[in-house]
C-alpha cells in the first residue's frame, strides 16, 4: 500500500483563493515586486501551482518524524468548506449563515498564514520574546512557591496548543546553600508562528465572526487584483494619511479580502456594512487598488496584465537580494529543524 502523500509544497495563498483571479484554466498573471533585472518582463503567465508557495513552510516537528497537520489542517478546516461559499459568493447566489462563516474563516486562515505575516510576527518576537518568557517565568515560580507554601497541589492549567511551542525548561539545582536556578527557553520561529495560528484559528476567531460582513463589487473597468498578502487591515484617516496595521476587533479597521477581480469581502469594525452586491465609487476603488498593491509582499496575481499595476507600485531591482532571499528560503525547513531541536551546529 503506498504512504500517503506528504505535504511539503505549501501554498500560502491557497489554490482555491487563486480559482476566480486565473487567465486561463490553470494560470495567473504574476507581477513580481523584485526582480534581478529592469529587462524582467513585468508580467508573466504563471501555474497556479507554481506560484505563493514555499516548501516545509508550515512542517512540524514532532520528535524525529516531520508532520504536514497544520497544512491538512488548513485544507480540511478552511480551504474545502469554504469552496461552494466561494462559488456562491462569486456568482451572486444567496449566501447562508453558515456560508457567511465560512467566508469569514477562510479570510482568517488567509491573514495569519502568510510569509509577510510570519516576518512581521518574527520581529514583533524578537524584541518581546525574552521579557514574555521572563515573566511567564517568574509567575509559574511564585504560583508553585504559594502552592508549597499552603501544602495544596501545582494545580495543572491547560494550555491549548502548547505542544506546538518549541520551549525547554532546565533545572539546575543549588549546591550547599547556593540557590538553584529556573530557565525558560524558547525558539522564536516556525513553532511559535505555528502556535500562533492556530491560537488565532481555534481560540479567537469569534472576534471576526462578530462583525457584519458584506461583499462589494468593483466597479466596471475597475477590476480587483489579489497579492500574496491579500488580507487588508486598514485603518484610513484620508487618501494621504491611512496604514495596514489594524486589529480584528478595533472599532473602525476595515477588513477586505478580494475574493475574483468583481467581489470584495467587506467589514468595517463597529459599523453597519453597505448592502451586498453595492458597488464601490470608483474614486475609492482606485485608492483601494493602490492599497492592495502596496501591501502585496514579493508578488501581485491578476486575471489580467493590468497596466496600472506597475505604476501602483515600483518593482524594485536588486539582484542580490534575490538571491539572497532565495537562499533563506532554501535553508528555512532545515534552519528551523536545527533550532527546534536544539542542535550546535
Amino acid at each position: 500500500m503506498n504512504e500517503r502523500l506528504f505535504h511539503r509544497k505549501n501554498h500560502y495563498v491557497p489554490r482555491l483563493a487563486l480559482k476566480r483571479f486565473e487567465s486561463s484554466p490553470g494560470r495567473v498573471w504574476t507581477y513580481r515586486t523584485l526582480v534581478t533585472h529592469p529587462n524582467v518582463p513585468f508580467w508573466k503567465e504563471t501555474s497556479t501551482s507554481a506560484v505563493a508557495y514555499h516548501e516545509h513552510l508550515y512542517t512540524r516537528v514532532i520528535g524525529d518524524h516531520l508532520s504536514d497537520e497544520v497544512e491538512r489542517w488548513f485544507d480540511a478546516e478552511f480551504e474545502a468548506p469554504a469552496e461552494d461559499a466561494l462559488a456562491k459568493a462569486t456568482s451572486d447566489r444567496r449566501l447562508s449563515p453558515d456560508d457567511w462563516r465560512r467566508l469569514v474563516a477562510f479570510l482568517a486562515a488567509q491573514f495569519v498564514r502568510t510569509p509577510s505575516r510570519l516576518l512581521q510576527n518574527l520581529r514583533r518576537w524578537e524584541q518581546t520574546l525574552p521579557a514574555v518568557l521572563q515573566e511567564s517565568l517568574e509567575r509559574a515560580v511564585r504560583e508553585v512557591g504559594a502552592a508549597k507554601d499552603a501544602g495544596t497541589p501545582i494545580e495543572q492549567k491547560p494550555s491549548p496548543n502548547r505542544e506546538y511551542v518549541p520551549a525547554k525548561v532546565t533545572v539546575t539545582r543549588g549546591v550547599g546553600n547556593e540557590p538553584g536556578h529556573v530557565r525558560l527557553e524558547a525558539v522564536s520561529g516556525r513553532g511559535m508562528w505555528l502556535f500562533s495560528m492556530r491560537h488565532l484559528l481555534t481560540q479567537r476567531l469569534d472576534i471576526l465572526h462578530g462583525h457584519r460582513w458584506t461583499i462589494l463589487r468593483a466597479p466596471k473597468d475597475t477590476p480587483w487584483f489579489t497579492s500574496d498578502d491579500p488580507v487588508l487591515m486598514l485603518r484610513f484617516h484620508s487618501p494621504q494619511q491611512f496604514d495596514l496595521a489594524g486589529k480584528w476587533n478595533e472599532q473602525g479597521t476595515e477588513i477586505m479580502l478580494p475574493l475574483s477581480p468583481q467581489h470584495l469581502l467587506y467589514t468595517q469594525v463597529g459599523q453597519r456594512p453597505p448592502m451586498r452586491g453595492e458597488t464601490m465609487p470608483r474614486e475609492q476603488a482606485m485608492l483601494l487598488r493602490r492599497i492592495i498593491a502596496q501591501n502585496a509582499y514579493r508578488v501581485i496575481l491578476s486575471s489580467t496584465r493590468d497596466p496600472e499595476v506597475p505604476v501602483l507600485r515600483s518593482r524594485i531591482v536588486d539582484s542580490s537580494r534575490v538571491r539572497e532571499e532565495m537562499e533563506q528560503w532554501s535553508r528555512w525547513h532545515d534552519d528551523q529543524v536545527a533550532a527546534e531541536r536544539g542542535d550546535e551546529s
